[in-house]
């Protein structure tokens, strides 16, 4: 039997997403239980409830947590671009290189049902992090990089290309290393963001 490790209230909060995230890992974001959870974290299996009452709140705080950390990835990214085409091109690595560092993270924040609660703290660094994408697609377009029009579906177009490359690469599906892999998503961004610039230039 497993004795209860000590802990402070404070940090349990960490200590239990922490558990809930490696638990994850091994049995996906339907497969486990707060009781597990608190198990692995080693606390009584009555501690989770004193910050999530049932499992989907401790997923929705996962997923949370994963979209901070998703936002603060393309802001450190795109902050090295040059040019607001290129910035818009290194936010598409920082969500690739976001998903390859936490892989976990970003199963829970897409791959469950779109009906799970995700609460409304989920819903709002969720936006934040697609407003980063927003930023950087309004900047190009300013610059006249980008073709104008409605933002919405240029960021769309560019947040599918990267989402893609991002699970097949956490799948296993890209045979290329981590390094490669950003390396790849810079390629395909700067023919993604060529090929808007070419329909413009078109018309």
């Amino acid at each position: 039997m497993m004795c209860a490790l000590p802990y402070h209230r404070e940090n349990l909060r960490e200590t239990l997403l922490e558990a809930a995230v490696a638990l994850i890992g091994e049995a996906g974001p339907r497969g486990f239980t707060l009781r597990e959870v608190a198990r692995r974290a080693g606390v009584s299996h009555n501690a989770p409830y004193r910050h999530f009452p049932s499992k989907d709140d401790l997923l929705a705080a996962v997923a949370s947590e994963g979209f901070e950390r998703l936002t603060a990835a393309m802001q450190k990214s795109l902050a090295k671009g040059k040019t607001p085409l290129e910035r818009l091109q290194l936010c598409g690595c920082g969500y690739v290189d976001f998903a390859l560092k936490w892989p976990h993270h970003f199963l829970v924040m897409f791959d469950l049902p779109t009906d799970s609660p995700k609460g409304c703290e989920g819903e709002a660094v969720g936006r934040d992090a697609f407003d980063v994408l927003m930023g950087c697609i309004v900047a190009a377009q300013r610059a006249a990089d980008l073709p104008a029009g409605n933002p919405l579906t240029l960021a769309w177009t560019a947040w599918s290309l990267v989402h893609g490359i991002a699970k097949l690469a956490v799948g296993g599906n890209l045979p290329l290393s981590h390094a490669a892999t950003l390396a790849f998503t810079r390629q395909a961004t700067q023919v993604l963001s060529g090929g808007m610039r070419n329909k413009t230039a078109a018309r």
